[in-house]
């Protein structure tokens, strides 16, 4: 993280279920722009995860986002956004710097099992690739992206020095050990990590949607896996974390 002269703002929030979040993220961005480098938030935070319906109506079009490149202006931006386009709806990330949107993920493995249904409402991304930024070249991923066995293949070609994991993930696998889902996402960045040689940024949202409960545990790693930043479990914290 030597590359960021002033550091990275995780924002491990609660977003609501409407269009009232890009306002939110605005004020957020607004606060930090002055003592971070990028400031990162989760899967889908500008519209919350169970949409379902909702869809057609609380995505967001590249249009409706131009205050975020204005806002970018002060500070690189990642952000979850239900994203609307002509060929359908996708759950995207979306890097904003210096005024510009230099880069889209649509979602490339899309869960449909269980407690999941995103594969019904959007459609999937074909690719992953890394891009350059202010602060050396980046890859971003969406939660399940980063389960796919193939993943490390995928990057593999793209030398990413930095790999953004948004996630909106709910807590399972409660034990007198602690967390199930949490040791296993540990170990999935860490492996994307160590293999890729890159820093991995992981922010997980927290609050309850429809039943889910989403744990948080936001973190950053190393190029050898050693996690040098880590957000409590289960509460909203926006934090800035440096080297």
């Amino acid at each position: 993280m030597n590359r960021f002269t002033k550091g990275i703002t995780l924002v491990q929030n609660a977003p609501k279920l409407n269009r009232s979040n890009l306002l939110t993220a605005l004020e957020t961005i607004e606060k930090t722009a002055e003592t971070s480098d990028v400031i990162v938030f989760s899967e889908l935070s500008l519209n919350g995860y169970m949409l379902q319906d909702k869809l057609q109506e609380d995505a967001f079009t590249l249009e409706a986002l131009t205050s975020l490149k204005k806002a970018s202006e002060q500070i690189d931006i990642v952000i979850g956004v239900a994203l609307k386009e002509e060929s359908g709806f996708y759950n995207s990330a979306l890097y904003f710097s210096r005024g510009k949107l230099i880069h889209t993920h649509h979602k490339v493995h899309l869960p449909n099992y269980g407690m999941f249904e995103e594969a019904r409402y959007f459609r999937a991304g074909h690719q992953i690739k890394s891009f350059e930024t202010p602060f050396g070249r980046a890859a971003m991923l969406i939660c399940e992206d980063l389960w796919e066995v193939n993943l490390l293949e995928d990057l593999e070609d793209e030398h990413p020095d930095f790999i953004y994991v948004l996630a909106a993930s709910p807590a399972r696998g409660f034990s007198d050990e602690g967390l199930e889902i949490e040791k296993t996402w540990h170990e999935l960045l860490q492996k994307a990590a160590q293999e890729m040689q890159a820093v991995v940024i992981f922010v997980n949202r927290v609050g309850f949607e429809d039943g889910l409960g989403f744990w948080g545990g936001s973190r950053t790693l190393d190029v050898d896996g050693e996690t040098l930043h880590q957000l409590p479990k289960f509460e909203a914290v926006t934090k800035i974390v440096k080297r």
